[in-house]
Order: structure tokens, then sequence, then C-alpha cells
């Protein structure tokens, strides 16, 4: 038998060069319905009161529960190795400035 031939039970997946960049996301909205949960990942930028969503991820309710258990895994196996993550106190809501000068035209 070949060594390129896939093993039943294996899946192979594919990354596209254009995917395999990735987006980056500082704010997640997460929604729900009965039939699935809707994740929006989206990027704000200091001083603009404005954003877009980057990408939007649709699961069935199964899925988004595995996804909280392995998202759990990763959190517990990198602050091993690095500690605990901090959590900001007292966030609530957007941060619309991040902190620092707000922008003027």
């Amino acid at each position: 038998m070949e060594e390129n031939t896939p093993k039943q039970n294996q899946l192979n997946i594919e990354l596209p060069e254009e995917i395999a960049e990735g987006l980056y996301s500082n704010l997640a909205i997460i929604t729900h319905s009965n039939q699935e949960f809707v994740i929006d990942f989206i990027r704000i930028m200091p001083g603009i009161p404005k954003a877009k969503v980057k990408s939007r991820i649709v699961l069935s309710p199964q899925h988004a529960k595995r996804l909280l258990g392995a998202l759990q895994e990763n959190i517990n196996k990198f602050e091993s190795l690095h500690g605990p993550i901090k959590k900001e106190d007292g966030f609530e809501g957007i941060p619309l400035n991040f902190g620092g000068p707000v922008p003027k035209a």
C-alpha cells in the first residue's frame, strides 16, 4: 500500500494560502437560535466608532459545545506553559478609544 494513500477515517484538510494568513479580531459577538450559534469576529480600531464583521462562523449547538471544550483545553495548555491569562477588571461594553488619544481630522 502506498504511503500517500489516506487511511480509512482520516480527513484530508486543505488550507488555502489566503485563509492561512488569518484575520485579526479583537471582538467577538456570539448569538444563537434554537438551531445554531453564530460567532461574528470583528476588528475595532482606536477612536473609530464603526467596525465591520471580518468573519462569521455558524455552528450547530453540538459543534459550539465541542469548540468550547477545545478552547478550554488549549487555554489550559497555554496557561500551564506561560502562566495565567490576565483578564481586564471592570471591562464593560466595547472600548472605542482603547485608552489612547482620539484622532482628529
